[in-house]
């Protein structure tokens, strides 16, 4: 995956976001992480009080949101319209969620910014992270965001390393990635859209747009999969050849036309 493929254009549709404005004059997503609580605060006094009641300080919530009473939040957070935060939720500011998004049981959230339809619903912890629409991360799925020897997070992009400056930097999901469960998102992870990985997989570096990653070894171009797959299932429904027909041999016996006639 090449720099170019990791700008925003390239990643988001930025119509399913209330965060658009955040990501104007930055040419990566990442640049945006150390902005997000100053960017809620900004945009939370302008949000209408005839849709969102502020709780605390420095929390929005959309009055058709769902929000568990058992839920434990700090701000400065919102929380859009039609979202569903479950039971034990533990949500620690500087985070966004999006429309119809889904923050499910035990689920941590820290300085994220969920696009509309993100679904983080069992047991996630994304820190650090931008999850673009319709991301969907399977139960136990989570983004680690410091690295083992506390150095700065790189991107490891195909035409070089890009190093960010941050020490806590999770993931970049383009819109409609499918992660498996138990996975692990090391930090600088970026996943282009549409992209699917295996359960159990440990992502290291960048996946480009339209994959299936298995492992660092194994990832599959997804129109090349497909093509596989239709070729299966054409050659599956093709008729099975006719057997021939072939008739019986007469026996030599039977066809013998001569009597004995015992007296």
């Amino acid at each position: 995956m090449k720099l170019e493929e990791m700008k925003m254009k390239e990643l988001f549709d930025m119509s399913h976001t209330i965060a658009e404005r955040i990501f104007d004059n930055h040419a990566y997503p990442w640049e945006v992480l150390p902005e997000i609580g100053d960017f809620i605060r900004s945009l939370g006094s302008l949000l209408p009080e005839n849709e969102y009641r502020k709780i605390g300080k420095d929390i929005w919530i959309h009055k058709t949101a769902k929000v568990a009473p058992t839920i434990m939040m700090t701000g400065p957070m919102i929380i859009c319209a039609g979202a569903n935060v479950r039971h034990n939720a533990f949500l620690r500011g500087n985070v966004i969620i999006g429309e119809k998004a889904v923050v499910g049981n035990s689920c941590e959230l820290k300085n994220a910014l969920l696009f509309d339809e993100v679904q983080v619903p069992h047991f996630n912890y994304v820190g650090d992270s931008i999850l673009g629409y319709k991301a969907h991360m399977g139960a136990g799925a989570v983004t680690s965001n410091v690295k083992s020897d506390k150095s700065l997070v790189k991107v490891h992009a195909e035409d070089g390393d890009v190093t960010t400056g941050f020490k806590k930097f999770g993931a970049i999901l383009g819109d409609c990635v499918e992660v498996g469960c138990n996975s692990v998102l090391n930090p600088g992870t970026v996943i282009g859209r549409n992209s699917v990985v295996y359960p159990l997989s440990s992502v290291r570096g960048c996946v480009a747009a339209n994959s299936i990653y298995k492992n660092q070894e194994n990832v599959i171009v997804k129109e090349n999969r497909d093509a596989e797959a239709e070729a299966v299932k054409a050659e599956a429904e093709e008729p099975a050849p006719k057997p021939k027909r072939t008739r019986a041999k007469k026996s030599t016996a039977a066809s013998s036309s001569t009597v004995k006639v015992v007296k």
